[in-house]
This record gives C-alpha cells, sequence and structure tokens, in this order.
C-alpha cells in the first residue's frame, strides 16, 4: 500500500504542475552524455565542476532551488542535479544558442532587479526575499518565460534517464514511483548518438 505522505507529495506535485502549464515553453533540452563525461574531468576542490564557480551558475542554482525546493522524501533541484543537467543542455554544440544567452540575460534582470529593491545580489538575499523577487519576475512576458524555461530543465532532470546528467540517483522516479523502461540507455546509445549515425547513414 503507497505510504500517506508520499501519495500527498505525489499530489502536490501533479497540482503543482498543472499550475505551472501555463507558463511552460518549448524549450527541448539536448544534453549528451558525451559531454556530460568529459564536462565530469574537471572538477574543482570542493568536488563540484569548475564551472559551478561562476556567479551565473551559482544563481541560476538557487533560482532552481526556490522554484523546485526539497521537502520531506521530496528531492529538490539540488538533489536532482538540475543546474549539471541545464548546463550540458545548454552547453552542447548542438543546442539553441539562444536559449543560453536567454538565461544568461535573465541572470543579469535578477540581479539589476535585486540591487534596485534590496541594494544586494540575488545570492546575497534570505529565502523569503529571494521567493519575493521571482513573484515579481513572472509579471513581465520576458521573465515569466525566463523562470518557464528554467522550470523546464528542471523537470527534463527530474524525468530523464540519469545516462543524460539529471534525475540524480534515479530520485525523481524513486520519488513519483515511476518504473522506468529496461534496458536503460547506455552512454553510446543516447538519443542523440542514435540520430546521428541514422544521418551518416
Amino acid at each position: 500500500m503507497m505510504n500517506k505522505h508520499v501519495d500527498v507529495s505525489r499530489r502536490e506535485f501533479m497540482t503543482r504542475m498543472s499550475l505551472l502549464g501555463s507558463l511552460a515553453v518549448a524549450c527541448p533540452a539536448v544534453a549528451l552524455a558525451e559531454r556530460r563525461q568529459s564536462i565530469e574531468k574537471n572538477v574543482s576542490v570542493n568536488g563540484l565542476p569548475d564551472w559551478m564557480d561562476d556567479p551565473h551558475w551559482q544563481t541560476i542554482t538557487q533560482v532552481q532551488e526556490v522554484l523546485f525546493p526539497a521537502g520531506d522524501e521530496v528531492p529538490g533541484a539540488a538533489d536532482i542535479g538540475a543546474t549539471i543537467y541545464l548546463h550540458d543542455a545548454i552547453e552542447n554544440p548542438d543546442a539553441d544558442a539562444e536559449d543560453k544567452g536567454f538565461i544568461f540575460r535573465g541572470v543579469g534582470w535578477l540581479d539589476g532587479l535585486t540591487q534596485e529593491r534590496f541594494d544586494k545580489t540575488f545570492l546575497q538575499l534570505t529565502g523569503v526575499q529571494q521567493e519575493t523577487i521571482i513573484s515579481v519576475i513572472v509579471k513581465s512576458r520576458a521573465g515569466r518565460n525566463w523562470v518557464s524555461m528554467l522550470l523546464t530543465y528542471t523537470l527534463e532532470a527530474l524525468l530523464a534517464d540519469p545516462v543524460y546528467g539529471g534525475n540524480k540517483n534515479g530520485a525523481g522516479w524513486k520519488w513519483l514511483e515511476h518504473q522506468p523502461g529496461f534496458p536503460a540507455p547506455s552512454a553510446d546509445k543516447t538519443w542523440d548518438k542514435l540520430l546521428q549515425r541514422r544521418y551518416r547513414a
């Protein structure tokens, strides 16, 4: 029998996704397992990829945590590797350059607004202040699209096979009690590599 607490969490998740549906934008992620493996070779002393030292990525990571926070038995953005998934997706050579540009411009808008209202960067704000700023951001079309894009990639990280960089240790599947297909794709048989082989044929 399903645990009552987990059942409520899943229901809350579906409710949240329904509410966010109106914000959804078409921005398919194209994370490559090969790209992820090459990036993992370059890690800083704290065990995180070197690119996480960039304030832009630190801000994006925190925004994802605000949008998809962890709860009791509920994985948050950090638990599912949402930022790594996003990084792999938009840094992929075949990715849409406009997505990357838009996401990074959004960080600039965000920090500009927080400086105007609090004389601080987004990372320096309290949790309540961060939520307040994001609630202001989504009132504009550009801000709404920016938040929606980050949410889309975060949800992909929650549900995708771990071979693509997100859904760390299958945390998203475990929470949703989802049984993935079998066998799982290997790093050399991800969808992007299969497409490359098809086009070369």
